[in-house]
C-alpha cells in the first residue's frame, strides 16, 4: 500500500476561520456546558443542537464540540484505564489503528486535531467506510515506531477494523515497515478493535 502521491488529511478550507484563536474560549465554554448537560442526562442530539444555538456555531463546529465532550462518569472511567507510557515496558499493546493513524495523518497535513475534556486527541477527518492512504501515512507509522521503542514494549498488535475497506492493504503496509523500523508488529483485520484490546493487569 502506497500513499498517494498528492493525497493529504489536511483541514476543511473553512476551518482557519472556524477554529481562529477568538474562537476557542467560546468552543471551550460549549463543552464544557454540553458535558455539565450530558452527565445529567440530556439527550445528547438535542442538547448539542441546543448548545451550539445557543453559541451560534456552525455545523462542523458542533461536530467538534460533540467530538470533545464527555460526561463526568466517561472522564472519570477513562483517566482510571490510562497508564503511564513508562509502564508499557514488557506489556502487549494493541493499537485501534485507524484512529491513530488518521489522526496523525490529519495533524501531519495541518487539520484540526482536538484535545477532548478527557485528554484523548481527535480529529476531524471524515472517513466512513473507506481508508485510502496519503503523503503522511507512512511518516504517521513511522511516529509511532519512533514513540514505541523506547518504552521496549510487549508485543505490538495493530487492530484495524474489517468493515473499513482498504484494511487489508493497510494491514500488509504495516507488515512490511514493521521490521524495518525494530518493531516485527502484528497487524490484523478484525471486526471490532476495542473488543480486542489486552486485559489490564490487577495488582496482586
Amino acid at each position: 500500500m502506497r500513499p498517494a502521491d498528492t493525497r493529504h488529511r489536511g483541514p476543511h478550507p473553512a476551518d482557519t476561520r472556524l477554529f481562529a484563536p477568538a474562537w476557542v474560549p467560546v468552543l471551550r465554554s460549549a463543552v464544557q456546558d454540553l458535558s455539565w448537560l450530558l452527565t445529567r442526562g440530556y439527550p445528547p442530539a438535542a442538547t448539542l443542537k441546543l448548545v451550539g444555538d445557543r453559541y451560534g456555531l456552525t455545523e462542523r463546529q458542533r461536530w467538534a464540540v460533540g467530538r470533545a465532550a464527555c460526561t463526568d462518569e466517561q472522564h472519570t472511567r477513562r483517566a482510571a484505564t490510562q497508564l503511564p507510557a513508562a509502564d508499557l515496558a514488557g506489556r502487549p499493546v494493541a493499537i485501534d489503528g485507524f484512529n491513530l493513524l488518521i489522526t496523525l495523518e490529519a495533524a501531519l497535513s495541518g487539520g484540526v486535531v482536538l484535545r477532548g475534556r478527557d485528554g484523548a486527541l481527535r480529529d476531524l477527518s471524515s472517513v466512513h467506510g473507506t481508508y485510502r492512504a496519503v503523503q503522511e501515512t507512512d511518516r504517521a507509522i513511522r511516529l509511532v515506531a519512533a514513540a514505541l521503542l523506547p518504552l521496549r514494549p510487549g508485543p505490538v498488535r495493530w487492530l484495524l477494523d474489517q468493515p473499513v475497506s482498504n484494511s487489508g492493504r493497510l494491514a500488509a503496509r504495516l507488515h512490511e515497515l514493521g521490521p524495518t523500523l525494530g518493531l516485527p508488529w502484528t497487524a490484523e483485520v478484525v471486526w471490532n478493535p476495542t473488543a480486542n484490546w489486552p486485559k489490564r493487569r490487577t495488582s496482586s
